[in-house]
């Protein structure tokens, strides 16, 4: 999830998810054959913590500063925030903070939001081949859910690489951006593209992807490809930084830099409910 982002994405290029794109954004389909190198599929008791074999849960805001964003939640391990559903779904969900909680925040003396942040750092991470997220996201006014990637090379952000697999940010809710950033392009000049789902995307679930191959990478919906990142389409000196292991995020922010402050009309819980994770190809897990 981008860093200090600007209100537009000045570099998306918006497509319709019949499918319509160049000929050079074919992303290959799932066959019958195909069998992930890493999974999570979610089965477990409701109300049980997400398995801590595959997950981390990262934690607070102040020392983060906003998450570099200036969000306006605090990040909890609380059950509350994720867990199973006892249905084969992980849920992440955003929440008023608890009455007299006393979370500290960048913005301000404490958070008025509790959410939570998993990754799979140090545990799974995709070298080449496909990342595929089937998930339903909230939508509605200063919410800002993200499934996303970044590097594992262990330089500091944005040399470390990033791909936003999917962000909906906002009062778009039928808007799908899928973005890079790197060493020479990021925050508002992330390079990238969105799509117009059919209604908004907390109706229904949609397999959110991309396929990182060698110096190509194709982001996708339900197995509809809408743009395509090479290095020809890099800002000069081209910095490629995509030919590494790189591990995955799932979180939703509330407030902050670009989708702007909640307000009345904002759900609570706004829960992103994820059915399943899968890397497909070659990586680490």
């Amino acid at each position: 999830m981008r860093r200090r982002t600007a209100w537009a994405l000045l570099l998306a290029l918006t497509v319709l998810l019949c499918g319509c794109g160049s000929d050079d954004e074919d992303a290959p389909s799932p066959s019958a054959a195909d069998e992930p190198f890493w999974r999570a599929e979610f089965d477990g008791g409701a109300g049980t913590r997400p398995s801590a074999a595959s997950w981390n849960t990262e934690t607070g805001n102040r020392d983060a500063e906003g998450w570099g964003n200036d969000e306006l939640q605090y990040y909890t391990d609380e059950s509350a925030n994720s867990s199973l559903d006892g249905e084969g779904h992980l849920l992440i969900s955003a929440r008023p903070a608890p009455a007299g909680s006393r979370l500290p925040c960048y913005t301000r003396q404490f958070c008025p939001w509790t959410s939570a942040r998993l990754t799979t750092e140090g545990k799974a991470a995709l070298t080449h081949g496909r990342a595929e997220i089937r998930a339903k996201l909230p939508t509605g006014t200063g919410l800002l859910p993200a499934i996303w990637m970044l590097g594992d090379n262990g330089a500091e952000w944005p040399a470390q690489g990033e791909l936003d697999i999917c962000e909906v940010v906002g009062g778009e809710p039928r808007t799908v951006y899928g973005t890079a950033h790197g060493p020479t392009y990021f925050n508002e000049n992330g390079i990238g593209g969105s799509l117009t789902l059919p209604a908004d995307a907390s109706q229904t679930f949609h397999t959110y992807a991309v396929d990182k191959q060698p110096r190509r990478v194709t982001w996708s919906v339900d197995g509809k490809p809408y743009f395509t990142l090479t290095p020809s389409k890099l800002p000069a000196p081209r910095d490629w930084v995509f030919e590494q292991d790189m591990h995955l995020l799932l979180n939703v922010a509330v407030g902050g830099d670009w989708p702007g402050p909640p307000d009345a009309s904002t759900p609570s819980a706004a829960t992103m409910t994820v059915d399943y994770v899968r890397f497909y190809g070659t990586g680490r897990a």
